[in-house]
Formats: structure tokens, C-alpha cells, sequence
């Protein structure tokens, strides 16, 4: 199926934040409709994709393919599948309540505020369409530079120290992956091409060791412990419109690339190194969990909660099981709609307080009674309550677990009693009990743009965990042909 569909899901985010960027801050009211403009046309160029995929296909669908740089035969290459088509409207959609969120609350440089919103939105588009090692990997680091900036400019009081953090973190694991994709690319008689990789037949000693880059760098965007202390603060710091996007879609980069990368070009080595990677996402699960336990900032709650939830999709992916594999992107996407939800929530709290600290609240429901009840339902989402998103990747991942080995499972599970813990007893300190002090009393409920951001984030949390036929539908051939080819692969 050709058409440009995917280029338009890139491009048109980017070049429209050219004239927000060009109209400058001074004209807010301007700057700020024609954000949303630009949003909502990159969110709705990417309905098709989803209305006109054909969900029997288990290979590339809306492909595009033209020469880039023809002396390394680099193309631009462009396709999605099951796995991928799902992300870009995440991704899109995302775009749109992080625009609306930064209305009124971001009061410096809008214009810029907003435009590396937009531009970010179309790199992050282009990372989950890319066919070629090199368009992925420019997509890839290109992505970076929006969200540095945007947590060293408009982040709290320690903002440089995290924006540098993140920034070194993702850059020197990234290397490492171009040691691979040219590694791969001279193996493969000089094509950049994914989808030629994918046919390779490799040794084993070489798959361990690209399979050792691909991880240094894709663990490190997941993040997977022990290489996620730079999560923490860069969320903590930047501003909440980057910590939306920050754990609703940037997280998701490196999970993508284990399945578009690692488990079809080195299957082998998924294999044999699987036990260690289902150790680190187990990790990641329970001692993460109670990390997050002893946290007094709620956006560090929250960062830590990202950790522990995103541990199940690694575990998913690397238990070689279509209910599993297929459970980690469900909780992929239900990530992406209650993190975004959760760090909203803090944000409408800290506009009004200038505080993130549990301590400085308490009976926030008497003052904010409809912001109450939408945080407390993204809450139980965040705990796993069944007929929400929250519940169906957890459940689908702990199901393939126990398919695999009960043990693994039964650990797995624990997170459903420590995400209730961590994340109910934040909200029976910060909404419930008695009025904590003059400043809660003072609160101001939630206007009708912030009720409309999180009313549709609570619609398609509960749409999702009510009825999550419609994604899980698209994923079935893409996650069944990616499993064969894994299999058929093992030595």
C-alpha cells in the first residue's frame, strides 16, 4: 500500500511549528490556537492509518521508499506494521493535551515552548516509521534535542543538571548502537535496510554482542535498572507538559526498538540472554516498587511508578509468547494514556501550590472535588483495577509469564499489590482526610480545558480496559509473525 501518509504524520507537526515559531511569544493567543491547530492536523493525518490497515497483513503497510544518500545507499524508508501503527497515534494524540496542558500555565517564550512540542511529535513519528538504520538512528537522536531543551529551559530550580543527565545518558548508550547499525550494514553487503537485517543469519558470538549494543542502548530510554536514575530527576525538573511526553511516549523508543531490533536481527542471542533480561525487568518491577513506596515528591512517585510498569513490557517481550509479547504493547499504550493522565494531575495541583511534596497536602477533595475524582480513577488505572487499560496489559503479561514458568509469574504479580500501595497511599495523604493547611482550603477546582484534557484521557483509559479488542485486533499478525521468525531463528 502506498501513499504519504507517514510523511505527513512526520512532517506536518514539524513544519507547522515553523510559523509558530516565526509569530514568536509576544502574540500568545495566536501562538497558542495555532499550536492546537497544528496538533489536532498531525493527529488527524494519522486516522487513516489506522482506519485504512489491514489487520490480516503481517508485514510493512503505507510504505515509502525514496533515495536519501546514495553513496551509503541510505534511504528514506518509511512503513508501519502491527507494532508500530498503534504508537504514532498515541504519539499524536499526546501532542494534542500537552499543547492544551501548557495553555495558560507556560508564561516564557511560548511560542518556542510549544513548536518543540510539535517538532517532537513529528522526530518521534519518524522513529516509529523508519525502515532504514540510518533514518531511525538520525530520528532517534534528533529527538533528544527538543526534550533537552525543553527540561533546561522551562524546568525547576535543577533543571541543567537533568536536562545534561538525560542528554548524556541517552547520547552515549545511542553510540553504541551505531557501532551495530554499521556493524549490520557491511554484514548485509551494504544495505541500511531493517527489513534486510531481519533475513540475516548471523553467528552467535556476533549476535551476544550486538545484541549487547542495541541494549546498552535501548535500556537506557526504557528505562531498565539499573541504568534509570536519570529518569527521576529529569522528570522532577522539567516542566509537566515534558514529563507527558516524557513517560507517554519517549519511554516507549527503547521498548520499540528490542522488538523492531533486537529480537528480529539477533534472535538467537534474545534467547540465550533472556533470562537475564527477564531478571532486570523482574527487578525493575519489584524493587522499584518499593522504591516508589518511600518517595515525598509525587512526580518522584510517579517517575518510579513509569519504572516498574515499563519492567513488565520487557518482561513480556523476552517470554517468547504471543499473549505476552502482545500484553507488553497493550501496556505500552495504557502506559502512555495513565502516566500522561497522573502527571497532569500533579500538574493542575502544582499551579495552584507551587508544591509537589505529599506533605503539603490533604483533603483535596473538599476544594477540588472534580479534580479528586479523576485523579483518584487514574490512580486505581495505575494500580491495575480491572475494566481499566491499566488492567489488561498487566493481567495479559502476568498470564504469558505464568505460561512461561509460574515462579516468574507469581513475581510478576507483586506489582499489582505494590502499585496499590505506593499509589493509593499517595492519594490517601494528597486527597483524602481532613484540609491540610490554608493553602488547600484556598484551591480552585479544575476549569472546563483542564477537565476536557483529563475527562478524555479518563475516556480512553476506561474505553481501552472495557473493550481492548480494537488494539490488540492489530497486533495479532505483526506479534505471530515476529514470534515465527524468532523461533524459526533459535538454534
Amino acid at each position: 500500500m502506498n501513499s504519504q501518509l507517514l510523511s505527513l504524520a512526520i512532517w506536518v507537526p514539524i513544519l507547522g511549528a515553523l510559523p509558530v515559531f516565526w509569530i514568536g511569544s509576544e502574540r500568545r493567543a495566536l501562538v497558542r490556537w495555532l499550536s492546537l491547530l497544528v496538533a489536532v492536523a498531525g493527529f488527524l493525518v494519522t486516522i487513516p492509518l489506522y482506519t485504512g490497515f489491514d489487520v490480516s497483513q503481517a508485514g510493512m503497510q503505507f510504505v515509502e521508499k525514496t533515495p536519501w544518500i546514495t553513496r551509503f545507499n541510505v534511504q528514506y524508508f518509511l512503513g508501519v506494521d502491527g507494532i508500530s501503527m498503534p504508537f504514532i497515534l498515541l504519539n499524536s494524540l499526546i501532542t494534542i493535551f500537552v499543547v492544551l496542558a501548557g495553555w495558560e500555565v507556560i508564561e516564557e517564550k511560548q511560542a518556542q515552548y510549544m513548536g518543540a512540542f510539535l517538532v517532537m511529535s513529528g522526530l518521534m513519528n519518524g522513529i516509529f516509521s523508519a525502515l532504514d538504520g540510518i533514518l531511525f538512528y538520525v530520528f532517534f537522536e534528533a529527538s533528544l534535542i527538543p526534550m533537552y531543551i525543553i527540561i533546561g529551559v522551562w524546568g525547576g530550580p535543577n533543571r541543567v543538571y537533568a536536562a545534561i543527565k538525560f542528554f548524556l545518558y541517552t547520547l552515549l548508550g545511542s553510540l553504541l548502537m551505531l557501532v551495530a547499525l554499521i556493524w549490520l550494514f557491511l554484514e548485509a553487503g551494504g544495505s541500511f535496510s531493517i527489513l534486510d537485517w531481519h533475513k540475516m543469519h548471523i553467528g552467535m558470538a556476533p549476535q551476544i554482542l550486538i545484541f549487547i549494543a542495541f541494549l546498552v542502548s535501548f535500556a537506557v530510554k526504557v528505562p531498565m535498572w539499573p541504568v534509570h536514575t536519570w529518569l527521576p530527576d529529569a522528570h522532577v525538573e522539567a516542566p509537566t507538559g515534558g514529563s507527558v511526553v516524557l513517560a507517554a511516549i519517549a519511554l516507549k523508543l527503547g521498548a520499540y526498538g528490542f522488538v523492531r531490533f533486537s529480537l528480529p536481527i539477533v534472535p538467537d542471542a534474545s534467547h540465550h540472554l533472556a533470562p537475564m533480561m527477564i531478571a532486570l525487568s523482574l527487578i525493575a518491577v519489584v524493587y522499584i516498587g518499593f522504591v516508589a513506596l518511600v518517595q515525598t515528591d509525587m512526580k518522584k512517585l510517579i517517575a518510579y511508578s513509569s519504572i516498574s510498569h515499563m519492567g513488565f513490557v520487557t518482561l513480556g517481550f523476552f517470554i517468547f509468547n504471543a499473549i505476552g509479547v502482545e500484553g507488553a504493547l497493550v501496556q505500552m499504550i495504557s502506559h502512555g494514556f495513565i502516566s500522561a493522565a497522573m502527571f497532569l494531575c500533579v500538574g493542575v495541583m502544582y499551579d495552584r501550590m507551587h508544591s509537589r511534596q505529599i506533605a503539603d497536602y490533604g483533603g483535596v477533595v473538599h476544594t477540588m472535588p472534580k479534580f479528586a475524582a479523576l485523579f483518584v480513577f487514574f490512580a486505581m488505572s495505575n494500580s491495575g483495577l480491572p475494566a481499566t487499560s491499566g488492567f489488561v496489559g498487566e493481567f495479559m503479561v502476568i498470564l504469558g509469564a505464568i505460561k512461561a514458568n509460574f515462579w516468574m509469574g507469581f513475581a510478576a504479580a507483586t506489582t499489582l499489590i505494590l502499585g496499590a500501595a505506593y499509589t493509593l497511599w499517595m492519594i490517601k495523604r494528597v486527597v483524602f482526610g481532613p484540609v491540610g493547611n490554608s493553602h488547600v482550603a484556598e484551591l480552585t477546582d479544575i476549569n472546563g480545558r483542564e477537565f476536557l484534557v483529563l475527562g478524555l484521557l479518563a475516556v480512553c483509559v476506561l474505553a481501552m480496559g472495557l473493550y481492548p479488542f480494537p488494539f490488540t485486533e492489530v497486533m495479532h499478525a505483526s506479534v505471530d509473525n515476529l514470534l515465527k521468525h524468532v523461533a524459526a531463528s533459535k538454534l
